[in-house]
């Protein structure tokens, strides 16, 4: 069974009913602070850490009045504006005293249906990450409309698992894992430690009981379960109400794993491979073997682009002798790609009159 010390790189959700109190409306700080210390704990053993929170809207409700009932589009996104700030404050403040810097990531669907926009944050996420920030992911409610909303946040955090390859996504949640019914309907309710496949069986056991602070259900949870398990991401089910909640879990805690099908790389590049090529890029001896080698494509190995393509697009890529090496998305528009090829890195501002992209197309972005 997965664990959260045997992974590389984690993404954890919070639910709105976690962080903010019931009854007052105020934020629970105790509680943040223990995910803190526990988010510190994963970062000192070498641990990515993602966070996706809600708690905006909940957040901001309360210093404009709001009741707590459904509000209509306008004051749930006046509220989102205000609880935002707040919001990115309270883990500013929390995890100021581990020395870990927090960055504020505000998504939509658009951003990861778009292959442009997904390429973006992908780009932005993994260099967060990289300089050791603590990125604090939440959709954008303020703009967001019905028809680009995720909805909820347990699928906001399956994409968030996704675009950046974790190897572990954390729901906490208001109950200790994943049960054969509603048990607090029924008595006999079982709960599941290990889903290994999610089958309609399982999915037809699925309640869909809603807080009175967050939108999720359990049907939701199957729906992350099954996005993240395909692209190789293991998914647990746990109570997040105790303080130290992660450091709970790794101790034992009643929960429910959700098993990979696959390892997280891999599955993005068999994604990536069957995509339909939008163009096809010639690449000489050089740029053919740094590629088998695990190397990125750079403008200078590239000798001929051919189709009318746009940044994010999947390119096929051929040897000088026309054998398919594999498949890649592009960092660069067709238009651009022709006037940097065969090109330094160092050129790339002088031929398109902006800075671009070392890379034509990055090694995480291609298939072989």
């Amino acid at each position: 069974m997965a664990t959260l010390k045997s992974a590389k790189r984690i993404v954890v959700k919070i639910g709105s009913a976690l962080l903010v109190d019931r009854e007052s409306g105020k934020l629970r700080a105790g509680w943040l602070h223990s995910l803190a210390n526990d988010v510190a704990w994963l970062k000192s053993l070498g641990k990515d850490v993602i966070l996706v929170s809600s708690g905006s809207i909940a957040l901001g409700r309360e210093v404009l009045e709001l009741p707590r009932t459904e509000l209509p589009l306008e004051k749930s996104q006046a509220a989102a504006a205000v609880g935002q700030i707040r919001l990115a404050r309270a883990y500013e403040e929390a995890l100021a005293p581990h020395s870990i810097t927090t960055a504020q990531v505000l998504v939509t669907l658009e951003d990861s249906a778009n292959r442009r926009r997904y390429l973006n944050s992908r780009a932005t996420l993994e260099t967060l990450i990289s300089m050791g920030a603590v990125p604090i992911v939440n959709e954008n409610d303020t703009i967001a409309t019905d028809e680009i909303r995720y909805g909820d946040n347990d699928r906001l955090a399956a994409q968030v698992a996704v675009t950046v390859g974790a190897d572990a996504l954390v729901l906490l949640s208001d109950v200790d894992g994943f049960y054969s019914a509603n048990p607090a309907m029924d008595p006999d309710a079982k709960r599941f430690e290990r889903v290994d496949v999610i089958t309609p069986e399982i999915e037809a056991m699925a309640g869909d009981g809603v807080s009175g602070l967050s939108k999720g259900g359990m049907i939701t949870k199957l729906m992350a379960a099954k996005m993240a398990t395909a692209s190789g991401c293991a998914m647990v089910i746990t109570e997040g109400s105790p303080l130290n909640p992660l450091k709970t879990l790794e101790d034992g805690a009643d929960c429910t794993w959700f098993t990979a099908q696959d390892d997280p790389h891999l599955a993005r590049k068999r994604w990536i491979s069957a995509m339909k090529t939008r163009g096809v890029l010639t690449v000489d001896e050089g740029a053919a073997n740094a590629l088998q080698n695990g190397k990125s494509l750079l403008p200078a190995g590239v000798r001929h682009v051919e189709g009318d393509f746009g940044r994010g697009d999947p390119l096929a890529i051929l040897s000088p002798d026309g054998r398919k090496l594999g498949q890649g998305l592009s960092r660069y528009t067709g238009d651009e790609a022709r006037a940097i090829q065969g090109r330094q890195s160092h050129e790339i501002e002088s031929c398109l009159g902006y800075p671009g992209r070392a890379a034509l197309i990055h090694r995480d972005d291609l298939a072989l």
